[in-house]
């Protein structure tokens, strides 16, 4: 891969934007919008209700829903729900453009070959899947009984999201830096920070089931769960593998499980990074992942004991962040190697 800062600059504004529209759907789902708009027009959405008939449509499809049945809200109370999840929707839109337009023009000077081209054509299906994927779960709410999203719609949506933001910063800080520095006895580092984004991306697909579900409710101590080790019928859902997924205890205990195991994970990371003699910018990285996780484990123990969903709003935001700074620190190993056996010889 040859290097381009331009091209891997507009990667990495993509990136950025992943983040926007992680702010923009967290909080339609925080403050129950996610319902709000039952019709999906992919080229012409961006156009807002313009008259009295276009509101009395788009409210009377919001009627029909079970959320609407269970709490019922006037005109005023859906405008206020509206706009959010319209913003949010405009945002998707806007990635769609800014990924076509630079990607047309690149192309047409040459600045992407062939390879690259199918790449990141690759990764722009994703996103159109994404969104795809996003409308379907909104058209859950049509269904009896659904007054939000559901959590096997939720999460898979939160970790496909996250998978193209690693596509995005990976491929972006690759055409920045396409040859890595080599970096002599870092390869049990490389190995613990590939297990540390694994690791947060399956705790975060987690946390969007605790907070999808209603998980956040049922136990607020910590570290035991009211007095318990493991939470009463962890498994009394049969099949079995549906406790993972609507059983709010096993959410909840598979999250902290999880939280627990990760951040554990990348603060031993972090600080055998910040140990070895690695380039500045590698080693800053560390150091932010070392601060985000730390930060990460304190807001999740609030969120959970407070029971509060806002803070889990920051607390799945500063996530991201979090997942995004182990990206790079992974991206910068990519020159490690393990120390020479002549080297060892010689030591001894």
């Amino acid at each position: 891969m040859a290097r381009d800062r331009a091209v891997g600059n507009w990667l990495l504004l993509l990136a950025f934007m992943v983040f926007g529209m992680t702010i923009g759907g967290g909080h339609a789902r925080t403050i129950g919008a996610g319902f709000t708009i039952q019709v999906w027009r992919p080229f012409t959405g961006f156009i807002p209700p313009m008259n009295a008939a276009d509101w009395a449509y788009l409210y009377g499809l919001f009627q029909q829903t079970a959320q609407y049945h269970a709490h019922p809200i006037d005109m005023a109370q859906y405008k206020a729900l509206f706009w959010p999840m319209f913003l949010d929707r405009c945002w998707g839109r806007l990635m769609a453009l800014v990924f076509l337009i630079p990607f047309a023009v690149f192309l047409l000077k040459g600045r992407i070959q062939r390879r690259l081209a199918l790449w990141l054509g690759f990764i722009f299906l994703l996103g159109a899947g994404q969104a795809a994927y996003g409308w379907y779960m909104v058209r859950t709410g049509m269904e009896p009984g659904v007054l939000s999203p559901p959590p096997d719609w939720a999460a898979p949506h939160l970790m496909s999201a996250m998978a193209i933001l690693f596509l995005l910063l990976w491929t972006g800080l690759g055409l920045r830096n396409p040859e890595p520095a080599r970096i002599e006895g870092a390869a049990r580092l490389r190995a613990c920070s590939t297990a540390t984004v694994a690791l947060i991306w399956v705790t975060m697909g987690f946390g969007a089931l605790v907070a999808t579900s209603g998980a956040l409710k049922v136990f607020n101590t910590f570290p035991s769960m009211d007095g318990h080790l493991l939470p009463p019928d962890m498994f009394g859902q049969t099949p079995f593998w549906m406790n993972f997924i609507t059983n709010k205890g096993t959410v909840q205990f598979c999250h902290r499980l999880l939280a627990t195991v990760t951040a554990l994970t990348a603060l031993t990371t972090a600080v055998m990074g910040l140990r070895m003699k690695l380039p500045p910018a590698t080693r800053d990285l560390f150091l932010l992942l070392g601060g985000l996780v730390a930060l990460q484990y304190v807001l999740g123990m609030a969120t959970l004991v407070l029971g509060n969903n806002q803070l889990g709003f920051v607390h799945e935001l500063n996530a991201v962040l979090l997942f995004a700074s182990a990206i790079g620190a992974r991206h910068g190993l990519r020159g490690a190697v393990a120390v020479p056996a002549g080297a060892l010889a010689a030591a001894e």
